[in-house]
C-alpha cells in the first residue's frame, strides 16, 4: 500500500492547492501534487526503477482527476471520467502495491530519532505516510467527490460563472457543510483508528439528528426551503452525507 500512500498525499496536496486558489483553473495544482508525490516517495526510500515508473505513471491519473473535476465543477459534464480517474488510479496502485519497496529511507530514520507521539519503533513508515494520504484526502479532496456526485445525481447544479443568474442551489440552504463534511470525516477516521468504532457511529447520528430539525424549521407552507424545493435540499443533504461517509469508512478500511 506504500505507492497508493504517497499517490494520496499527492492527490491530497493538489486539492488543497486547488481549494487556496478558489478551485480557479491552471497547472499549479498538478505541479503541486507531483511534487506531493515525489518528495514523500523520495523521503521514503522509493527510488527502485520499478517505483520510479508505477509513480510516474499514477501522474496520469492525477492529472485527469485535476483537469475532469475542475471542468464538472464549472459546467457540469467530465463528473464520470474523474471518479473514474481517481477509483482506477487508486485500484490500479494497489493491485500492484506487492512489487512495492519497503518503505524506509529518510523517513525511517527520522520517525526512530524523533520519536512521535502515538508512535512505536515498530510503527512501519508506509502506515505513516497512509494515514497522512488519507487525512489529506477527507480534508479537501473527499468535499470535490461529494460535490461530483451531487453534480451527476442532478442533486446539484455546475458554477457556471458566464451565467449571472443560476438561482438558489439546495447547498445555499444548509450552511457550514463544506467545513462540517471535512471535520466529520476526520473526526470518524480519528475514533476509527483510536479504536472507538462505536463514538465514530455516534457521529454519524449526531449529524442527522441536528440537520433534520434545521430542515423542518425552515419549511414554508409551499414545502420550499428559501426557494428550493424541501425535497431537493433532503435529497442534498442525504447523498452528500452518504458519500461523506463512505469515503471516511472506506478511509478507515484501508488502514486495516
Amino acid at each position: 500500500m506504500t505507492w497508493l500512500a504517497v499517490w494520496l498525499v499527492g492527490v491530497g496536496v493538489a486539492d488543497l492547492t486547488r481549494a487556496a486558489s478558489g478551485y480557479s483553473r491552471g497547472r499549479w495544482p498538478v505541479v503541486a501534487g507531483t511534487a506531493g508525490v515525489a518528495v514523500p516517495a523520495v523521503l521514503a526510500g522509493l527510488t527502485a526503477p520499478v517505483d520510479v515508473v508505477v509513480l510516474a505513471t499514477s501522474l496520469v491519473a492525477l492529472g485527469l482527476w485535476v483537469r475532469f473535476s475542475a471542468q464538472a465543477l464549472v459546467t457540469g459534464t467530465g463528473h464520470g471520467p474523474a471518479l473514474a480517474a481517481l477509483a482506477l488510479g487508486g485500484t490500479w496502485l494497489v493491485g500492484l502495491s506487492g512489487w512495492a519497496t519497503p518503505a524506509g529511507g529518510v523517513l525511517a530514520r527520522w520517525l526512530a530519532w524523533a520519536d512521535p507521539p502515538l508512535l512505536d519503533e515498530a510503527t512501519d513508515p508506509g502506515a505513516v505516510l497512509l494515514v497522512l494520504g488519507l487525512l489529506l484526502v477527507n480534508l479537501t479532496t473527499a468535499n470535490l467527490v461529494v460535490r461530483l456526485v451531487l453534480l451527476a445525481v442532478g442533486a446539484m447544479r455546475p458554477v457556471r460563472p458566464l451565467e449571472a443568474d443560476t438561482g438558489p442551489q439546495p447547498s445555499d440552504q444548509l450552511r457550514g457543510g463544506r467545513l462540517l463534511g471535512p471535520m466529520e470525516r476526520v473526526l470518524i477516521l480519528g475514533l476509527g483508528l483510536a479504536g472507538q468504532l462505536t463514538a465514530a457511529g455516534l457521529v454519524i447520528a449526531a449529524k442527522g439528528l441536528i440537520r433534520f430539525p434545521e430542515l423542518q424549521a425552515k419549511r414554508d407552507d409551499r414545502s420550499s426551503v428559501d426557494g428550493v424545493g424541501i425535497d431537493a435540499v433532503t435529497e442534498y443533504f442525504l447523498v452528500g452525507s452518504f458519500v461523506s461517509w463512505l469515503i471516511a469508512l472506506t478511509s478507515l478500511a484501508l488502514t486495516r
